[in-house]
């Protein structure tokens, strides 16, 4: 009499865990994961392969600013720059308007002045021909600085890199940290030398700015402190005039320095109608920018200045240094008058992070957790909410799904509302993946996150400058139940090297838009296109091993059938694992999954005249198994360009043999 054949099915659910035994798991948490690699837990079920990255905009961020020659008449194998904040190196190669030809750096070749923002490089080609004087050069990209700031911004990638601020709609970089003192004449003519009688400021001009003047070659450089008195100043300049200027000929300031800088962090706010970002760097003054005017806080106090957090919270703008939290009057970004209502308050320990969150701004140290209530500096109040736990790394703060996901020191946890008004949680949201995160932790020297609200997940990237894009890490948690951690599940990604990310929802692009950049010098939108930037996306996942009833009890395999929703074609195999793939135990071989077919046409894969209109889509791919044993896991494997898809469930088809 044949052997009866049963049927254990399996709803994908729960993402990856590995801090249980694979028996336990494959007991009680059947649909989990013992690994997912590019596959997310989706809130509308399943694990789906995730969606690529793409170039924001095809051209590289410039990594040296905008560096013009430094004088007319320049020939043979020696070039003068000026406009250029951070010191070229040997090897580099560059371009220059209006002369043919490609030019290399020769070794030992770059003498560079800090104070005067110039360099004279000695380049192993001799000059096609002289350059104009401020003749642009183009130096190629490096590979090698880090992109150290970026936000989303009315509809345009600003970023920081080198020295210099930049933005982008999606082609070219226009630099923005060009700074405005108003309208701005020389006073007075037949000057000579190495100082400048100027007109017409609006504010004070700072060390290290360049301008041009008009009529006379070469750009300059401040040097010295200015001082302005009814809107004139002398200023001290490097080089000496080349020429004498004419009186009210105009003064053009090109750059103010920002090479001092570190990792920046923004925040959006609007206080006149109109949208504006507020930026710090850890050592210099901040900043705000609203898509046209850069203004620097020049002016700001000491406890501002050289601020590594901000945030905007009721109308007020916050600047956290060190312990220290100052903040703007209200509906200000530069007024720190404390009789108008700015103020300055000091927490225990230094501050790793700032976040609003209903109603409240909190204050994350390394140790300890504050929040901040109230409205005016009248009424502001600092409560603790956990004075044990706090952010062991900045970057990785973030509301999601109600919560704020954070880097604690014994994983990512969640602080959330309870029932209790003024209560909160703090549970580890990632302990189901203990292990991996704590790799990512041990592994990585730098963390960014960002947020799909969209999908309800927080992602967060480790970086080291040791990795290669494809040894990158991060995880992912998609959160399925507001305030609880068990309602967190998680898995792994690889291939996305992350350094700075930001992620917004834009009402001008009606869409949420992730972007991110590390050391290559380009911005990627992230879910975009079916690739990593070319390459094919990578994705695994192994089911627990099923003991499907009794581990002790042998079973013959006979079918496997694995329900599928997909967008378009999928390429892929699956292989069983018996036994807990012990190394004794010989192991059947991969099968194939595969709906690439002549029956339905993708748009943007399928060519004229061979894909069929009206096709359908194969849902259920049901594949022969070899082989018996007590347990079974299934290995999911995908190495391709195609679109994303979702893994639903399986069924197992088997016939149970007597007990050994």
């Amino acid at each position: 009499m044949p052997t009866a054949w049963n049927t254990f099915p399996v709803e994908f659910k729960g993402g990856l865990v590995t801090n249980i035994s694979p028996l336990q798991q494959g007991i009680n948490a059947p649909g989990s994961a013992r690994t997912l690699v590019n596959f997310e837990p989706s809130i509308e079920g399943g694990y789906r392969r995730i969606e690529g990255y793409n170039k924001f905009d095809t051209d590289y961020v410039p990594p040296y600013g905008s560096p013009v020659v430094q004088g007319s008449g320049q020939s043979g194998t020696t070039l003068t720059i000026a406009n250029i904040y951070v010191e070229p190196e040997d090897g580099d190669t560059l371009t220059i308007a209006g002369v043919i030809g490609t030019y290399t750096i020769s070794i030992s070749g770059v003498t560079y002045s800090t104070a005067n923002k110039t360099a004279t490089l000695t380049l192993n080609e001799t000059l096609d021909s002289s350059p104009a004087d401020k003749a642009a050069v183009t130096f190629s990209n490096r590979t090698a600085d880090l992109i150290e700031g970026i936000i989303y911004f009315k509809q345009k990638a600003l970023v920081y890199r080198g020295a210099d601020l930049w933005k982008s709609s999606g082609s070219g970089w226009t630099r923005i940290n060009t700074p405005s003192y108003g309208t701005v004449l020389v006073n007075g003519g037949s000057q000579t030398g190495t100082s400048l009688a100027v007109d017409g400021l609006t504010r004070t001009p700072q060390i290290g700015d360049t301008f041009t003047v008009a009529g006379i070659e070469k750009v300059y450089t401040i040097t010295n402190t200015v001082t302005v008195s009814s809107g004139a100043a002398t200023i001290t300049i490097s080089p000496a005039l080349a020429s004498s200027p004419a009186d009210n000929a105009a003064v053009t300031f090109l750059s103010t320095d920002r090479s001092s800088g570190g990792k920046h962090r923004f925040s959006r706010y609007n206080y006149t109608g109109s949208s504006k970002i507020v930026g710090v760097d850890g050592t210099s003054a901040p900043f705000t920018y609203d898509d046209s005017t850069f203004y620097v806080m020049d002016d700001a106090p000491s406890d501002v200045v050289g601020a590594e957090h901000v945030a905007e919270f009721k109308s007020h703008l916050f600047f956290a240094k060190g312990n220290t939290l100052t903040f703007t009057a209200p509906f200000t970004d530069t007024d720190f008058t404390a009789a108008n209502g700015a103020g300055i308050i000091t927490v225990p320990h230094t501050i790793t992070g700032l976040i609003v969150f209903r109603e409240q701004l909190i204050i994350f140290s390394t140790s300890k957790i504050h929040r901040l209530v109230g409205n005016t500096v009248s009424d502001f109040q600092l409560q603790p909410i956990s004075l044990d736990i706090g952010c062991v790394r900045e970057d990785t703060i973030q509301e999601v799904g109600g919560d704020i996901a954070f880097l604690g020191p014994d994983g990512i946890r969640l602080l959330s509302s309870t029932d209790r008004i003024g209560d909160f949680g703090l549970a580890v949201a990632s302990r189901p993946i203990q292990s991996e995160t704590n790799a990512l932790v041990s592994g990585n020297t730098a963390f960014a996150s960002c947020v799909i609200r969209g999908k309800n997940q927080y992602r967060m990237f480790g970086y080291s400058a040791t990795k290669t894009v494809d040894t990158s890490q991060g995880v992912l948690g998609t959160q399925f139940a507001d305030q609880t951690a068990q309602g967190m599940a998680w898995a792994e990604l690889k291939g996305i090297m992350v350094y700075v990310a930001d992620s917004v929802y834009s009402n001008a692009d009606s869409a949420e838009v992730i972007i991110f950049a590390n050391k290559d010098g380009y911005v990627y939108r992230m879910e975009s296109g079916n690739n990593f930037n070319g390459s094919n996306i990578q994705a695994y996942f192994s089911t627990p091993y099923f003991s499907i009833n009794d581990p002790k009890i042998r079973k013959t395999f006979y079918k496997l059938t694995t329900y599928v929703d997909p967008e378009g074609s999928i390429n892929g195999d699956v292989t069983p694992k018996l036994d807990f793939d012990q190394k004794e135990i010989i192991q059947p071989d991969p099968v194939a999954l595969s709906n690439t077919v002549a029956l339905a046409a993708f748009y943007g894969i399928a060519s004229y005249g061979t894909g069929s209109y009206g096709g359908k889509l194969k849902y259920t791919f049901t594949n022969q198994l070899i082989g018996s044993g007590f347990t079974v896991s299934f290995q999911y494997f995908f190495d391709s360009t195609d679109p994303p898809f979702s893994l639903d469930s399986a069924a197992v088809e088997f016939a149970v043999n007597d007990r050994q």
